[in-house]
């Protein structure tokens, strides 16, 4: 398996999931594009746009950084084209920038529930959208194009919504664009695919959550490794998935995750939400 020469975007990878993700393709010599907002070092979370492309090119890669806010159209249709002015194309798309407010519905401000829809729905659809045509042309040139969605296993589960609709709503909005896309793109040979994590990962987004002890999470790698896997599947095969991370891995023969926990020798994580 070998991501080298691959051009791929990633929303939101300044910091995380979405810059592992980006290092595990950059240790193949992949191209990576990081379109975040994050210019200028933040006083609570680590890193920039500029900070992620230093590790991106120091890990083997070749890294891209723009400055990409994906609630506005127009920057998002600048980022691809500057993406594929720069690369030559676009080969895979990770659609990992999201917004989380856990609140129920009278704790749910109108303020929050747009940025909610704006980034996870919105920006999701809109991304690939704009992606697209480039993806169809790297399909066209067999280079085995994907677009990868962060977001849950879909679910009509009452105990799902309850606790934080808004919430609920906006990642499943996600998880829909990857029903829907994954069937109208299917003969064009580009795989859309979801992917969740089993237990809460040790993140920045996790950190502004009261009361989590990260000695119960595992680390954004296991997403990285599980994201590597569904990119180096063939496309036209691998498409309206929903992967959990250690379901994927396990189907690899992956089975001793110990090398995942912030804490090792953790038994008892803490589990995320969406799924049973």
């Amino acid at each position: 398996m070998s991501l080298k020469g691959k051009n791929i975007f990633i929303t939101g990878g300044s910091r995380g999931i979405g810059l592992a993700i980006a290092l595990r393709a950059a240790r193949d010599g992949a191209n990576v594009a990081i379109a975040a907002k994050t210019t200028e070092p933040h006083p609570t979370l680590p890193g920039t746009i500029y900070t992620a492309v230093d590790e991106i090119n120091a890990a083997g890669g070749k890294g891209l950084a723009i400055q990409c806010d994906i609630r506005d159209e127009n920057q998002i249709e600048a980022a691809i084209a500057k993406t594929v002015e720069t690369f030559g194309g676009i080969d895979i798309l990770i659609n990992n920038a999201s917004a989380i407010n856990l609140t129920p519905t009278l704790q749910t401000p109108a303020k929050r529930f747009d940025l909610m829809f704006d980034v996870n729905v919105r920006g999701t659809f809109l991304t690939s959208q704009a992606a697209l045509p480039h993806l169809k042309k790297s399909a066209a040139q067999g280079r085995n194009p994907h677009i990868l969605t962060l977001s849950p296993p879909l679910s009509m589960k009452a105990k799902w919504f309850k606790p934080h609709l808004a919430y609920t709503m906006a990642k499943y909005g996600m998880s829909m664009c990857v029903l829907g896309m994954a069937e109208e793109f299917k003969r064009d040979g580009i795989g859309v695919n979801a992917l969740w994590p089993r237990t809460a990962i040790d993140t920045a987004a996790l950190a502004m959550i009261p009361g989590v002890d990260t000695d119960f999470c595992r680390t954004p790698e296991i997403l990285s490794d599980a994201t590597y896997i569904i990119l180096n599947r063939d496309a036209k095969e691998t498409t309206g998935n929903f992967f959990v991370d250690d379901e994927l891995l396990a189907s690899e023969g992956i089975t001793d995750l110990n090398q995942y926990s912030v804490k090792p020798g953790t038994t008892d994580f803490l589990l995320d939400f969406f799924l049973d």
